[in-house]
């Protein structure tokens, strides 16, 4: 018989679905919480306590220890010693006599802003450039090579997304990686594509740090570039390749 898979509450908060009902939860919301709360992690490790943080106070970033339980009444069940720890970060607080201060998740959440889960693709975020707030600022001809280029992409494959950038230009996604980096330009579009390091016609070839030399740029700046840079952007078997 196959496991059953067993959730809690929705609560669609900030990437997680839904609400811990264990430890390791708890352990992520807390990443993604720790910011709000004015603190920042030293160490995460085996054994008690769980981990150590540092909390500004005003006059600088006191040390303080932190026990992750889903409830706080854990930490007894657990024989924990409160002397050796200063705080139980929990999504439960049902330890009413508690020594210690507690971090309830489930009520810190409530107060805090959210982003909701979105597809990448068409989210833009708060304060977020959208791909018409870039091209406002370039010429006519700019968009529509861009458009002629962006629906030659998208035919590849139907798994291929893009993501508007902070500056000026898009990526590209396949289903496994990025394969290309748009951005644009006065005179045209400037592309970076993921070449394996297979020389292709009319894109020259360079290295990320550390990546090889498995890109290469290649520019459209007219419309008598198109089936150049269509070319390059659809060898066979290049979305998804690694």
């Amino acid at each position: 018989m196959r496991d059953r898979s067993i959730v809690g509450d929705l609560i669609n908060f900030r990437g997680l679905v839904y609400s811990p009902i264990n430890e390791n939860g708890v352990i992520f919301l807390f990443g993604k919480v720790i910011e709000d709360l004015n603190m920042y992690i030293e160490e995460i490790k085996p054994g008690f306590p769980d981990c150590i943080g540092r909390r500004f106070t005003g006059r600088g970033w006191e040390r303080v220890a932190i026990e992750f339980e889903f409830r706080s009444s854990q930490f007894q069940d657990h024989g924990h010693n409160p002397d050796e720890c200063d705080i139980i970060v929990c999504w439960e607080h049902d330890w009413p006599d508690c020594p210690l201060e507690v971090i309830e998740l489930r009520e810190i959440i409530k107060a805090l802003p959210n982003k909701p889960i979105e597809r990448p693709d068409t989210m833009a975020g708060v304060g977020k450039p959208t791909v018409d707030d870039h091209l406002r600022n370039f010429p006519a001809k700019v968009r529509e090579l861009f458009e002629r280029l962006d629906a030659e992409i998208k035919t590849i494959s139907d798994e291929i997304w893009r993501k508007t950038r902070e500056s000026p230009g898009v990526t590209y996604y396949s289903p496994e990686r990025v394969f290309i980096y748009l951005r644009f330009q006065k005179q045209g579009l400037r592309l970076h594509l993921f070449t394996r390091g297979e020389k292709l016609e009319g894109v020259e070839a360079f290295a990320y740090e550390r990546g090889g030399a498995k890109w290469g740029r290649i520019y459209l700046r007219s419309e008598k570039d198109l089936e150049r840079v269509f070319a390059a952007v659809r060898p066979p078997d290049r979305p998804g390749d690694s």
